[in-house]
């Protein structure tokens, strides 16, 4: 199993767990797109975030985010345009409902908004986790193959240690998920929710 010298120096990155994305009447349920394995991630991550706030580590939400236009729809690349022609005004906006963490997993202490797959592109979660003397992150979130696999591997590269919780990430098929996952090993340890959520406990004093 993956170590974790000190859970205080330790975050868990909750990859964009959005109302958008997850919650029936975000923008992905309304165009109905949702699979029971992403549908079932907020329950199996919750007790990992719970253990490590209670041990005194970092939750962060990354947020994936729609920008608005000058006419107000949003700034959306190309790829995304072919892949996702139902994203419309309104839907991953900054500050809405449908951009913000679900509620089971709320609080964050912190917000990340991104506007790309990895986390670390163009945005503040570097200077969070030095700032907050963060050495380990655990992930979670979707999807295993885009967002997740982005940012540990960004993660790898700036000398952080990644540890990716295999039951806390889903893609849209299960063989996608575990094609990421054994993809994701030669950068990352790989653990079961259930497992970080022991780890965390026993290295508290």
């Amino acid at each position: 199993m993956a170590d974790l010298p000190d859970p205080k120096k330790t975050a868990l990155v909750i990859v964009d767990l959005q109302n958008d994305f997850l919650h029936p009447e975000g923008a992905y349920g309304r165009a109905g797109l949702s699979v029971p394995e992403i549908a079932s991630l907020p329950d199996l991550v919750k007790p990992v975030a719970d253990a490590l706030r209670n041990a005194g580590g970092l939750v962060i939400s990354t947020q994936f985010t729609l920008v608005p236009g000058r006419d107000g729809k949003p700034l959306i690349a190309d790829h995304l345009k072919k892949l996702r022609p139902f994203l419309a005004k309104g839907d991953f906006a900054p500050g809405s409902w449908g951009q913000q963490l679900v509620d089971l997993l709320q609080p964050a202490h912190f917000s990340i908004e991104k506007i790309a797959y990895s986390a670390f592109y163009m945005t503040r979660l570097e200077w969070v986790l030095r700032k907050n003397a963060i050495d380990t992150l655990l992930f979670s979130g979707i999807v295993t193959n885009g967002g997740v696999a982005s940012t540990v591997r960004a993660a790898h590269v700036r000398e952080f240690h990644p540890i990716v919780l295999s039951d806390g990430c889903a893609a849209f098929s299960n063989e996608t998920h575990n094609a990421a996952i054994r993809d994701l090993s030669t950068v990352a340890d790989i653990i079961t929710c259930g497992e970080a959520k022991k780890l965390i406990g026993s290295k508290q004093p």
